[in-house]
């Protein structure tokens, strides 16, 4: 079992910067994400997207914001729990929570803090026959462990920035990569997409254009993945993984379930400490509302500073809380 102070449930900006208002208070913190690294959805889903509202930068890419933020709270070392789903929230008779994963991660802390974004991210999985059968035998909707694959043959899918980073990265791990993709153009970044083109021609990967996956097969393991092209050919390809990046849902997921007062999706807080109905959970970021509610990360970075100041009292109850300022004392002084 984990123990800790603070669960934070997400690990996007909004969580990640909510380490750095915790441990600025000494307050130690484990993340727990389900996806398989920290960012969010803005690691995920658009990582070259450039932010312009973040204060003091004037345009900075999304995956540059959660590289700066994993530097700045590098010294208070928090703990990662990724690639698992929390399932169960559970209050302690003795004082503080219990936050168990699907995968069996049991989390002891005084507080929680959910800082989930739109909610639990889901795969958008395609229509394709048997897909479900092959679930954990050959068939993944991310990349957890990289090293999984090496020397596999391994067949992805998809046009976004997801998918063609991970086609260049498992190029030099894999034994076989294949791309398949519905159009002829992609999504994803230009300059990812070039070099996914110039792997094609250099025989490092097989890249199928214009394409769709239809059906997979095997038998204890996945061990084919059928495609139609345009032209209505079936293609019948070899492969022990097959990994479907059609990107991420939304969803409010097991939260729902954990005695919340919820409002449209939204879990409902106050605006003094971001607090939820229940004492010790607080909601900040896009999982939360109230009146007036912006969902901009700035505001989510605001409500992180405040929610903090109300833990601390719950992480240290005997205390006197002592605000001061990191100009005056450097970080490393707190």
């Amino acid at each position: 079992m984990i123990h800790t102070d603070l669960c934070i449930i997400g690990a996007g900006p909004v969580g990640l910067f909510a380490v750095f208002e915790a441990g600025l208070l000494k307050m130690r913190c484990h993340l727990v994400d389900v996806l398989p690294q920290v960012g969010g959805q803005l690691s995920e889903i658009y990582p070259h997207k450039p932010i312009y509202d973040i204060p003091g930068y004037p345009e900075i890419k999304a995956q540059e914001l959660i590289d700066n933020l994993m530097e700045q709270i590098k010294p208070f070392d928090p703990g990662f729990t990724l690639g698992e789903r929390v399932e169960a929230l559970e209050k302690k008779p003795e004082g503080g929570f219990s936050v168990n994963t699907a995968d069996g991660t049991q989390i002891h802390c005084k507080a929680v803090v959910i800082a989930g974004g739109l909610g639990c991210f889901e795969p958008r999985k395609p229509e394709v026959e048997n897909l479900a059968q092959f679930e954990g035998r050959g068939v993944s909707y991310w990349v957890k462990d990289p090293e999984t694959y090496r020397d596999k043959k391994v067949v992805l899918a998809g046009g976004g920035d997801s998918a063609l980073d991970w086609t260049i990265f498992l190029a030099n791990v894999a034994d076989e990569v294949t791309l398949v993709h519905r159009g002829d153009t992609f999504r994803g970044a230009p300059d990812s997409a070039e070099k996914v083109f110039k792997l094609a021609e250099m025989g490092k990967i097989n890249l199928i254009l214009s394409s769709h996956l239809t059906k997979v097969e095997g038998k204890q393991w996945l061990q084919q993945v059928q495609l139609l092209n345009k032209a209505k050919e079936q293609i019948v390809l070899d492969a022990e993984y097959l990994i479907p990046l059609f990107g991420l849902s939304p969803k409010l997921g097991p939260i729902a379930d954990w005695g919340l007062n919820i409002d449209k999706s939204a879990i409902s807080v106050d605006t003094e400490a971001f607090g939820t109905n229940v004492d010790g959970i607080y909601a900040i970021g896009d999982i939360n509302t109230y009146p007036g509610k912006l969902k901009l990360i700035l505001s989510g970075f605001h409500e992180a500073a405040l929610m903090a100041q109300s833990a601390f009292k719950h992480v240290f109850p005997d205390q006197k809380l002592t605000f001061k300022y990191t100009t005056v004392y450097g970080v490393n002084s707190f």
